[in-house]
């Protein structure tokens, strides 16, 4: 399934779902590395996938708000995965930031990720973490200023829409979003 979408700015008030597909095509940079936005997922505090389904907790605070921040998680206990929070404060929902398209800072993406093919740096979750630097240390900062940059597309994308990946709970929620023609996604969307 495709979906268009108009380029805007990125309300990170709106549903996390709308919040997804609007970063895609979006910038990404860390500390000045990064690229373009090319797979997101959306999560709610509604949603028994979501970190936030339980409440509040220290691990998913930021999640909670304000919207427009960075929640950072680890992973299997060995990935550092970023994700932008959402929604008015008291309210838990998140994107997860799945892939980009590697587009400033190769060189330092490569020797962070001790590889060099570009497909394969940003290619995933925990890939995407280590090639931007993502740590503990990025937890709950703004978006909006230094180490951050986040600027929505200059012109209107197509997108892919599925369920999301490597999740258990609510499979079937049509909350991944992927951009059409990307090489750099971190798994194909199902034809369909």
């Amino acid at each position: 399934m495709t979906a268009r979408r108009k380029s805007r700015d990125i309300d990170f008030d709106a549903p996390a779902d709308v919040v997804a597909h609007a970063l895609i095509g979006a910038t990404l940079l860390v500390d000045g590395v990064g690229g373009v936005i090319v797979e997101t997922e959306a999560y709610d505090q509604s949603d028994p996938a979501s970190h936030t389904h339980m409440g509040p907790t220290a691990r998913n605070a930021a999640m909670f708000g304000p919207s427009g921040h960075a929640y950072v998680y680890r992973s299997y206990g060995i990935h550092w995965c970023l994700n932008f929070t959402c929604r008015e404060v008291g309210h838990g929902a998140g994107v997860l930031i799945r892939a980009l398209e590697p587009r400033v800072g190769l060189e330092q993406m490569a020797q962070r990720r001790g590889l060099s093919d570009p497909r394969l740096l940003c290619s995933g979750p925990g890939r995407l973490g280590q090639a931007l630097g993502i740590t503990k240390a990025h937890y709950g900062l703004p978006l909006d200023r230094p180490p951050f940059f986040v600027a929505a597309p200059d012109e209107a994308t197509e997108s892919l829409v599925g369920p999301r990946i490597g999740i258990s709970k609510a499979v079937d929620a049509p909350w991944r979003f992927g951009l059409v023609g990307s090489r750099f996604l971190s798994k194909p969307f199902a034809k369909g």
